[in-house]
């Protein structure tokens, strides 16, 4: 512990509150792994390591019933029924259902915590990159009048509001737009699940 935080007086110790998992996208679209990720059940193994994960974490901290929380990954929000999106949100949720974890695992829908306007801001700034990339190959310009057809494209694109709330996005989609006014409360309802278990296991 000393050596991320130096402060740490190990005569106070510490108590472990539990531990949240938050998945990123690699596993969702690796066909090595899940070549069978288009169909139900395709993402099986995952739900099998998941789980074993779970297990392993607990075992190397000594802590047999650590409260454990599995963001199920949102990203594109809610989604129709069925594709590999939805088969690997079921893949992620699965552990919490096994008699084993009951009471001490989770999950926290991330979903409804997905936020479409944002998304469909970043979608129309993609048309200034090429609009900036188009005139990079006009030697005619010079790097201020370049500059200035930028910003007069992007202002025909967005109102000053929408400049505002875009400025709230710092990645891509599958990143969750890097925006904390998505990962804000995703994190936010994962502490309050924690804490609900923590609670219930008194």
């Amino acid at each position: 512990i000393k050596s991320v935080y130096p402060n740490y007086d190990a005569k106070q110790g510490y108590e472990l509150a539990g531990f949240a998992w938050l998945q990123g996208w690699n596993d969702l679209v690796d066909g090595d792994v899940y070549p069978d990720r288009q169909k139900p059940g395709g993402y099986e193994s995952y739900a099998t390591l998941l789980a074993q994960f779970i297990r392993d974490v607990r075992k190397d901290l000594s802590a047999p019933k650590l409260p454990f929380i599995i963001g199920v990954m949102g990203v594109s929000g809610v989604q129709p029924k069925p594709n590999s999106m939805t088969y690997f949100r079921e893949a992620m949720a699965a552990p919490a259902s096994l008699p084993e974890f009951k009471g001490n695992v989770v999950n926290v829908l991330t979903e409804k915590f997905w936020d479409s306007r944002l998304v469909e801001l970043v979608t129309r700034s993609f048309k200034v990159d090429r609009k900036r990339d188009d005139l990079q190959k006009d030697s005619s310009l010079k790097p201020e009048e370049r500059a200035a057809a930028v910003e007069k494209y992007r202002a025909e694109l967005f109102t000053a509001e929408e400049l505002r709330w875009l400025m709230g996005a710092s990645n891509r989609e599958y990143h969750y737009l890097g925006a904390a006014k998505i990962l804000g409360p995703i994190g936010k309802a994962m502490a309050e699940a924690l804490v609900e278990l923590r609670k219930r296991n008194r």
